[in-house]
């Protein structure tokens, strides 16, 4: 079915999403971020700054052979500079290079921002909007204007921040898109000013930009395109400088779900939790498990009377099915769960043993006390699973642990520099079957060690093992308070290449504890179900 065009998704993850501290895109990772939000059916991509890296311009490029079903790209860059034609500014020329159907020209928007950071004149800012408009509208270009600080700019000078965009919409921009550049703006403000510029400028389309440091950047986003606005910009996970950008995933699930714009369709809708996740690992983003519609957690349930609503109607605690948006209900155990908890988790891992009620209690039991003792289950499903395996009659391990030594010393090098490196050796009895193996190796670590030896020891009876890789190692202190006498909490994630699990370990002891998560990493690689 076709998408409602009340409203156009412009994305810049690419450009003000890649500002965020911590990402650093690759050109390749840019061009399967572009093909991944084409998919998600956003109609304007901005590609980035040509004109500021080479990486960018790189990108222009190589995007140039790619070919879209729905998506254009734009390029981003300034206005012309102060004293310069567009034809001599090196920046509006790179914007040239780019060969995009669409520009996207950023101008101060406040006479504060012209006089005191771009250091000209209010009259050359206008004329500077005005000349590097009308130069890419000559080209054929679709042209958005994005105006800097509008409104910080409109509550200090109204008329002033009004004449850049009459500046920029009188040379033939296409869309003036009002900033929210510092993202402290609140709702009812930012509403106030949009109206004021619809009565400015009928007639004109506007697009919204906004930054999230008041926490309001999604809100403002949907309140602005209820006050009129055409167009919205952000970025997927809510990516971007300082406190991040609009979250342009929640932003689509919002007006597609609760405001009844059909912005993509359907079947885009369902892409939205792989595009979080996918965008994600290839920014090397740990995703926010509490993202809303596409986290984790978005739909888990933790307290026993939740579970016992969602049992009789999921409605009674899920605001939307989340199929919808391609995500999952979850249960979660702990020591807050009740009886229901564990059946519906029970249920959801397919586990279907027919436990009586009194197997139940007892099990929920078992989970409290291990809770007690620093296991946490909610984020090491596999280790709950295996749990509940070692219940059932008739379960038998794939191999068990008989023992394990670590050995720590340093490795003199030629020069006899005895301080540089660590070397860890790990030893382990492993039985399998009747046969017990004693195998040793060396490791990067005494983790390391412990899994290459007992790799070593299971790889003759268990081959695929070979495919099963650790990815994520994290370690959680449980009592700061006790210093180095805290116990800890080791979560392990791995993967085989098609799954992936969590698993669990805890001790006062940091080895014991990652002991325990290595061998049910491995243990539940063997067993759970397909």
């Amino acid at each position: 079915m076709p998408t409602d065009d009340r409203v156009q998704l412009y994305d810049t993850t690419l450009r003000d999403g890649s500002q965020m501290e911590g990402i650093s895109l690759s050109v390749e990772d840019k061009v399967r971020v572009a093909k991944k939000l084409d998919e998600l059916g956003v109609h304007w991509i901005e590609g980035g700054f040509p004109g500021s890296n080479p990486k960018d311009a790189e990108f222009f490029r190589r995007i140039e052979g790619v070919t879209f079903r729905h998506a254009k790209i734009a390029a981003f860059g300034g206005t012309r500079k102060p004293g310069l034609t567009c034809e001599e500014d090196p920046n509006i020329q790179s914007l040239v290079h780019a060969r995009t159907p669409g520009v996207t020209l950023v101008g101060k928007a406040s006479r504060f921002q012209v006089e005191r950071v771009l250091e000209t004149t209010p009259e050359e800012n206008l004329a500077m909007i005005a000349d590097s408009v009308a130069y890419f509208k000559a080209m054929g270009k679709e042209v958005f204007f994005d105006a800097e600080h509008f409104f910080d700019g409109f509550y200090d000078d109204p008329e002033y921040s009004v004449l850049a965009l009459r500046s920029a919409a009188r040379a033939g921009a296409d869309v003036l898109v009002l900033c929210d550049t510092n993202g402290g703006m609140t709702t009812p403000r930012l509403v106030r000013a949009i109206e004021a510029v619809k009565r400015a400028l009928p007639g004109a389309r506007l697009g919204i930009h906004c930054h999230n440091d008041a926490g309001l950047a999604v809100a403002n986003s949907l309140a602005a395109i209820e006050a009129g606005v055409y167009q919205v910009q952000g970025c997927v996970n809510g990516y971007g400088e300082r406190c991040g950008n609009a979250d342009i995933l929640t932003i689509i699930a919002n007006l597609k779900l609760k405001m009844g714009i059909d912005c993509v369709t359907d079947e885009q809708l369902r892409r939205l939790t792989e595009t979080a996740h996918y965008v994600a690992e290839l920014a090397n983003m740990a995703p926010n498990p509490q993202a809303p519609y596409v986290g984790a957690s978005a739909f888990a349930h933790k307290a026993g009377y939740h579970v016992a609503g969602i049992m009789k109607d999921e409605r009674a605690y899920q605001h939307i099915d989340p199929a919808l948006v391609g995500n999952h209900a979850r249960v979660l155990v702990s020591e807050l769960s009740g009886q229901r908890n564990l059946l519906m988790k029970l249920e959801e891992l397919g586990l279907r043993y027919p436990f009586t009620d009194e197997e139940i209690r007892r099990l929920l039991q078992v989970v409290k006390e291990k809770e007690s003792q620093g296991f946490q289950y909610e984020g090491a499903e596999a280790s709950f699973e295996l749990l509940v395996r070692r219940t059932l009659p008739g379960y038998r391990p794939p191999f068990e642990l008989e023992d394990f030594v670590i050995v720590e010393r340093r490795r003199a090098h030629r020069n006899g520099d005895v301080s540089s490196e660590m070397l860890a050796e790990a030893m382990v009895k492993v039985r399998v079957g009747g046969e017990l193996r004693h195998t040793a190796a060396e490791g990067n670590g005494p983790v390391n060690a412990l899994d290459l030896a007992l790799r070593s020891a299971l790889l003759g009876f268990y081959p695929e093992l070979e495919s099963v890789k650790l990815v994520d190692y994290k370690v959680r202190i449980l009592d700061s308070q006790a210093a180095t006498a805290a116990g800890v909490r080791v979560l392990i994630a791995s993967t085989d290449g098609t799954r992936y699990w969590t698993t669990v370990g805890s001790s006062t002891d940091i080895i014991e504890a990652s002991w325990l998560a290595l061998a049910d990493a491995l243990e539940y690689a063997l067993v759970a179900r397909e």
